[in-house]
């Protein structure tokens, strides 16, 4: 009996299925729904490649949007489902001995640009993003936005080569 490679899989899910799984690695229906619409995929680089070109401009609403599905860096998610699991794994670096020092900055950070701080947090320790943090806190507001976008694309590409894995 063959088995039914993860590109195929995504290949053959119904297109709402596709999006609703879509959406845990990248909260932007319009990402989500691009990739959905450029199948059939002929490999794992070519969902990635759809992954890439999809909405490449984000708008306000969009960012707002994807940043609100993700916890604060040094916070567990309360929700449950992929993209809750996703951050967990994805967070594993942080120990419960920052959770003080990374709570202070990240209000700090809030309080700078208006949103959660968000960065690919995937095998790096919770030092480490707490001083990625604080480097960020001298950015311009528009520069930093870039930047956030970046970690979002980044963080995107990732959890979507666990789901062509899973």
């Amino acid at each position: 009996m063959a088995t039914t490679t993860g590109v195929q899989r995504l290949n053959d899910m119904p297109r709402a299925e596709l999006i609703d799984t879509l959406l845990s690695c990248l909260d932007i229906t319009r990402w989500a729904a691009d990739i959905a619409d450029a199948r059939p995929f002929a490999d794992a680089d070519a969902v990635q490649e759809a992954a890439a070109a999809a909405a490449p401009d984000l708008t306000d609403a969009e960012l707002a949007q994807a940043l609100a599905a993700h916890p604060r860096i040094g916070e567990r998610p309360a929700n449950t489902g992929r993209s809750a699991e996703f951050s967990r794994r994805e967070q594993a670096g942080v120990s419960e001995g920052l959770a003080e020092e990374l709570r202070v900055a990240n209000l700090e950070y809030e309080r700078r640009f208006g949103h959660v701080y968000l960065v690919c947090a995937s095998g790096r320790s919770g030092e480490e993003l707490l001083e990625v943090l604080r480097s960020r806190l001298d950015n311009d507001p528009d520069d930093e936005l870039r930047v956030v976008e970046s970690e979002l694309r980044k963080i995107a590409a990732l959890r979507l080569t666990g789901v062509i894995e899973a």
